[in-house]
This record gives C-alpha cells, sequence and structure tokens, in this order.
C-alpha cells in the first residue's frame, strides 16, 4: 500500500481535462483546500477524450494564473498527463500526497474510461505512485449541481489520504445526475460494466462543398450484472471502480501459451 508520512497539511495536486477555469475543477479546488494544501496544474483549454496522450512534438508551456485573487495556479498548454508529469517534475520537484482529477462534466464509467483525458490523469499519478482518484459528474452542463456530491467527494479524498491505494492503482469515481428531490443513495465499489459505443459519423458540407464529419453514437451497455458502475449510477449510487495501467488480459495467456510454437 502507498502510504504518506503524517503532515500538518497534505498536498493535493488538481488537475482537470475540461480546462483550468471549468465549473467542475473550481469546486474541487475550492473542497481540497479545506483538507488540504493544493496545487493545481491544468489544461489552459479542453482536453476531453485526449486518452493518455503526451505532447512531443510542440513545446509545452506553463503560465502562472491567479483566478480566486488570493492562490497561484498553473495553466500548461499541453494535456492532462502532460499537467501531471510538469507539476511533479518542474514545479513540486517531487511527489503530491494525492492527486485528484475533475471534477469532470460528464461521464467516465464503463468503456469512457478509455477515452478520458480525466482519467488518464489519475492513471498517470498511480504510475508515479501517487496516490490517485478521477471525479466525474454524470452531467454535461455548464451549471451542473457539483454540491450535492460535496460530502462524499471529501470522505473519499480523505479516506484515500489517511490509508492509500494499493500499488500502482487509482480510483475512478462516477457521482450520477439528480432529478428533482432526488439524493445520492450512497456508495459501491463496483467492476467496470461491459459496455460499448456504437459509433456513427454526421457527414454535412462545408462552405466549399467538401464533406467532414462529426461523431456521433449510442452507448450499448449489454451487461446486466448489479455489480457494475453503470447499474450503480442508474441506481443513484456513486461508483467507484479500482484502475491500473497494465492492460494485460491475465485470463488469456494460458489460452494463447500455444503461439509460442509459431
Amino acid at each position: 500500500m502507498i502510504k504518506k508520512e503524517k503532515k500538518d497539511k497534505p498536498i493535493i495536486l488538481i488537475t482537470n481535462d475540461d480546462g483550468i477555469t471549468a465549473p467542475g475543477i473550481r469546486f474541487l479546488i475550492k473542497l481540497m483546500r479545506t483538507i488540504g494544501e493544493v496545487v493545481v496544474v491544468a489544461p489552459d483549454k479542453p482536453q476531453s477524450a485526449m486518452g493518455h496522450a503526451i505532447t512531443i512534438a510542440t513545446p509545452l508551456r506553463l503560465q502562472k494564473i491567479n483566478i480566486d485573487g488570493k492562490h497561484d495556479e498553473w495553466s500548461c498548454s499541453g494535456t492532462p498527463v502532460d499537467c501531471v508529469k510538469l507539476a511533479v517534475n518542474k514545479i513540486l520537484h517531487g511527489k503530491p500526497d494525492l492527486l485528484v482529477s475533475g471534477v469532470n462534466h460528464g461521464s467516465n464509467s464503463s468503456i469512457n474510461v478509455i477515452y478520458s483525458g480525466t482519467m488518464s490523469a489519475a492513471v498517470e499519478g498511480a504510475i508515479e505512485d501517487i496516490p490517485s482518484i478521477g471525479f466525474s459528474l454524470l452531467d454535461y452542463a455548464y451549471d451542473a449541481d457539483f454540491v450535492s456530491s460535496e460530502k462524499h467527494i471529501l470522505e473519499i479524498a480523505k479516506h484515500v489520504l489517511k490509508s492509500g491505494l494499493p500499488k500502482g492503482t487509482c480510483l475512478n469515481v462516477n457521482i450520477p445526475k439528480l432529478e428533482g428531490k432526488q439524493k445520492i443513495k450512497g456508495v459501491k465499489v463496483c467492476r467496470q460494466a461491459r459496455a460499448y459505443w456504437d459509433d456513427d459519423y454526421d457527414v454535412r458540407k462545408d462552405p466549399h462543398h467538401k464533406n467532414y464529419y462529426w461523431l456521433t453514437g449510442v452507448f450499448i451497455n449489454d451487461d446486466k450484472g448489479k455489480d457494475t458502475d453503470e447499474w450503480a449510477l442508474k441506481n443513484k449510487y456513486i461508483s467507484i471502480v479500482p484502475i491500473q495501467s497494465d492492460f494485460t488480459a491475465h485470463h488469456a495467456i494460458p489460452l494463447i501459451k500455444n503461439l509460442e510454437q509459431c
């Protein structure tokens, strides 16, 4: 388990993929400042669906900014993973006690975790042996209600600060969208649902009468298990899925051993 020595104020690194001015990260910054010393390094523009991309062909730029008039933060020209790498190597010159990414505007449950810049930042933290959490709210609206999840986000962050996480593991935390007088029922530790996107592309014409394409599609969840993140979210629970960077299909190794004869 990764555990940190006790300090008066833990250092908490915050990033996201919606950009440093997005309401989700502003909410998370305010919340984390109640439990630790916050360092913000986040993209200067939206970087959604960037996955684990890093910048290698162009220079990266960091700009010190002050959004709330009280605290310095760092705006980065790169991806969420770039933000984590730069924070550790050039700003903190070491590892924080906790990395939190988000709160993302929109779902990162099930297969969405593969594409997510929010979760890739958390995975990068886990690779660096930093206890890391990605938070997402199933609401794309600019004025989404983050406050309803405040208590749970704080408790999850405090728990990870105190107890650590298994080495190489981070948490994918998704929060249901509430309607009317609905309330969050609780928290479920889950597996990732076996679901996928049935992709399509909307074909349109530009002013020069040439085709361009806009990704669309339908999310398909055929997984009927009641132990999945999709089930938890549908039933108004917060889902927590432990994830890792190891993509090895361990169950498949004995099934393809005969390939060693090729």
